[in-house]
Order: structure tokens, then sequence, then C-alpha cells
């Protein structure tokens, strides 16, 4: 098993241009899927209050890292609101766009901010490199 540690002194991602666009890509996601959400005339009570619901999958963490990462990486993938919005349009209910586009936004922005999909390691080793406590303890290395 690969230790917090080891990617921390190996951590190619952290401060390059990959990390950058990888942003802008976040970025752009939240941007388009504010506008989509806008074109679907859903109420922003509703975007506002379903905004924060994605990081609900933070508890898996209390089973564990591995458990954790799982459950945090399959709630904020593009795949799963991505399939929602293919299937309220195959299915012709307009009515779940709203949500899906909500989910993108979030998703989108966390990406925007630096919250990647995460290893098992730990929460603070993501994709994009090292946040929180996991950015503090690379930063020592």
């Amino acid at each position: 098993m690969v230790m917090a540690s080891e990617i921390a002194a190996t951590d190619p991602i952290s401060g390059s241009h990959v990390q950058i666009l990888l942003r802008l890509e976040g970025l752009a996601v939240a941007v388009v899927s504010a506008l989509f959400y806008a074109r679907t005339g859903a109420n922003w009570w509703l975007f506002a209050a379903l905004w924060l619901l994605p990081d609900l999958s933070m508890l898996g963490y209390l089973g564990g890292p591995k458990l954790g990462a799982r459950i945090y990486n399959a709630i904020h993938s593009y795949v799963t609101p991505g399939t929602l919005a293919a299937m309220a349009m195959l299915l012709k209910s307009p009515g779940l766009l709203p949500y899906a586009f909500v989910w993108i936004n979030h998703i989108g922005v966390d990406r925007l901010m630096g919250y990647g999909l995460k290893y098992p390691q730990g929460f603070g080793w993501t994709h994009l490199g090292s946040v929180g406590r996991a950015k503090v303890a690379q930063a020592k290395s």
C-alpha cells in the first residue's frame, strides 16, 4: 500500500500547469451548468438548497478512507449526474435536468477550488494535488 508521505513526495500535479488547466476546466463546467440550469426555468432557491447535497458523501469517511474515497468519488464524478441528465432527456423528463445541473455545477466548483477525486490514503489526497492537512504535510516534506 502506498503511504500518504510517498504521495506527497511524488505529487507531480501540485502547482503545475496541468493543475491550472484542470481548475479552469472546473470553472468552465460550473459556468455552463449554471447557464443550463437557468434555461430550465427552475427556481434558484432549489439550486441553493441542493448545492451542498453532494458533500454528504463525505460521511462515507466514517467507514474509513478507502470506503470514503469510493463513495465520495462516485458522487463527485461527472458520470453520475451526466447519466441523470442523459436519462432525463431520453425519458423526456425535463424536471430531472435542474437536479443534474446543480450536481454538475457543484462538481465544477469543487474542481475549481482544488477538491478533486480522492485517493484511498485519505481525504486530502486528490487527483488535483493535495488539500488541507495533506497539503501541509507535503509542504513539510
